[in-house]
């Protein structure tokens, strides 16, 4: 992906100002940021965005160069600079992506509302994705528990009817059109007010689109508008037209009041980072980005967490988010009981992987985990099949079998070999396919029986969280303290400091674990079980392996 490539090239660019703690000159500085200047312009952010964001952050720095005769910055300044210079990259990205930041008329989110009629009415040229962004957005908030219905007032373009139509049937969304009716405005008005009248949380109203801007298309929207009382108008642009996106999307904005944009066609493109930036000028907020063509590739953006996982300091907050969005209490409750007692079962595996793959896109979950190496990013659809076959083992397997009361793992044993034979046989896939699966679970099993040796899941895990981040207020060197005590080695398999620091500020944010994620202070201070993946106590090779077996990485 295009963004990905972008987010590498800055990261190299900001990892120079950290070799070996040398001093960083003037002359090396201005190189960095013309490099992260440069390749901002190779993902078609305008020039002159590119050019005041990069004299912001100069500015920013500049108390760390000046008085300095030899134009050197002292060895007690390197690490300063550093900082402040990351700090800024990374404030100036997120200012350049958002909307309009504090500028007179920029719009705030659309937040909305439980049990009442949420009217969106959504905006677009012919071509941008509008129609299957739609369904994309039906599905993100059905999956949430709101009541969402969807409305087709696009009588322009052949299909539309039917292409929505086909969507509500596979999402079960109901769904209001006519073959009959010509005026889109009359469909649209009776489609709302049938749904507002069946209490319907999200009503999504889908409109007309050209092949260019068009006084007639504006014409159009404005008639819809004024008859459905929209709550928010969704604008949907094509990510592939760059920096002619600012263009769209003023256009629509002075005929209609446009209150958010989402970003389709993300996936790939050159012109993406053209298309961010351009819209943010407009002063609506970007609220999803669309990257596929599956209903689950939608993103919720934010600025923030979006530059934090392009520059791979990861959202830890934005992956609890999406963990607690799939997770039932009662039941989590009950699997944290168990681990702290050392219990994993093939059952729960299973349960957990159900989880994971309700959270979406595997890839897009990995890139929220601050300093996830580049080789360990899931490809493609290999990750999601790789779950989806363990599921499909698991479904063969008996209740005795996935309870733990009968172990496949039983070496030498016929009747445990011919077992196997048949859960691979039932499953349509190779025996050591199986052995394999059997080899994952017994490493989930091996960790949470330390881990729940240790305390670091269930109750006293929240507890410790909460001491974690009073620890941190009341001590602001604390994080740095614990990163000595840490094993190097360790250290740098996690992403090095810069990224640990960033991952424990945020989990101290947060407040307690969410759904039963790792104590990071018992973590901090050497408690975490020397075979866990990818965070101690395993050889480059070995995560590799075990990244494998569990779908993170190519074979």
């Amino acid at each position: 992906m295009v963004l990905a490539e972008l987010g590498g090239k800055l990261r190299d660019s900001l990892r120079k100002l950290q070799t070996g703690g040398h001093d960083v000159t003037k002359a090396q500085l201005q190189q960095i940021l013309n490099e992260i200047a440069r390749a901002l312009m190779e993902a078609d952010v305008n020039v002159k965005l590119v050019m005041t964001l990069r004299d912001k952050v100069q500015s920013k720095v500049e108390h760390l160069l000046r008085n300095e005769e030899d134009e050197e910055v002292t060895r007690r300044h390197s690490s300063n600079l550093s900082k402040t210079v990351q700090r800024a990259v990374v404030d100036e990205l997120v200012a350049l992506l958002s909307p309009g930041g504090d500028v007179k008329g920029a719009k705030k989110v659309y937040t909305m509302k439980r049990g009442k009629p949420n009217v969106i009415l959504f905006l677009g040229l012919q071509g941008a994705g509008k129609t299957t962004t739609i369904a994309k957005f039906a599905n993100y908030y059905q999956r949430r528990g709101w009541k969402t219905a969807m409305v087709c007032a696009d009588t322009f373009r052949a299909g539309a009817f039917d292409q929505l139509k086909q969507n509500s049937t596979k999402l079960r969304v109901p769904f209001y059109g006519s073959y009959t009716e010509a005026d889109p405005v009359i469909i649209a008005e009776k489609g709302v007010n049938q749904f507002i009248k069946e209490r319907y949380e999200v009503i999504i109203v889908d409109t007309s689109g050209r092949h260019r801007q068009e006084e007639a298309l504006f014409e159009e929207m404005q008639e819809i508008a004024a008859a459905v009382q929209p709550d928010n108008c969704v604008l949907v642009v094509d990510a592939t037209q760059g920096q002619a996106v600012y263009d769209q999307a003023l256009a629509f904005h002075n005929a209609v009041d446009v209150g958010s944009v989402i970003i389709t066609k993300l996936d790939g493109h050159a012109k993406g980072g053209g298309a961010l930036s351009a819209v943010s000028a407009t002063k609506s907020p970007i609220i999803f980005l669309g990257s596929g063509e599956h209903f689950d590739d939608l993103e919720p953006f934010n600025a923030q967490s979006f530059v934090s996982k392009l520059l791979g300091f990861g959202d830890i907050r934005g992956l609890m988010d999406a963990m607690n969005s799939v997770s039932d209490g009662k039941s989590q409750e009950e699997l944290m009981k168990k681990m702290s007692r050392g219990e994993f079962t093939l059952r729960d595996m299973y349960n957990q992987f159900s989880k994971v793959m309700n959270l979406g896109p595997m890839n897009k979950l990995m890139g929220m985990i601050p300093g996830m190496p580049d080789y360990l990013m899931p490809q493609g659809e290999e990750s999601t099949h790789r779950l989806r076959k363990f599921m499909v083992m698991m479904d063969s397997m008996s209740n005795a079998e996935l309870d733990g009361k009968v172990d496949l793992r039983t070496k030498y044993d016929p009747q445990v070999e011919k077992r196997i034979r048949r859960i691979a046989a039932g499953s349509g896939c190779h025996p050591n396919e199986v052995k394999m699966l059997l080899v994952v679970h017994k490493q989930f099993e091996g960790m949470v029986s330390k881990m729940g040796k240790s305390g670091m899941v269930g109750k006293n895990a929240q507890a410790r969280q909460q001491q974690l981040a009073a620890q941190i207020k009341k001590n602001p060197n604390f994080i740095q303290q614990r990163l000595n005590q840490m094993d190097p080695k360790m250290l740098q398999q996690m992403g090095g400091r810069e990224k640990v620091t960033a991952m424990m500020q945020q989990m101290a944010k947060g407040g307690g674990n969410a759904g039963g994620m790792p104590d990071m202070d018992a973590l901090m201070s050497g408690g975490m079980p020397g075979g866990m993946p990818g965070m101690g106590g395993m050889d480059t090779g070995a995560m590799m392996k075990m990244a494998q077996a569990m779908g993170m990485g190519q074979r």
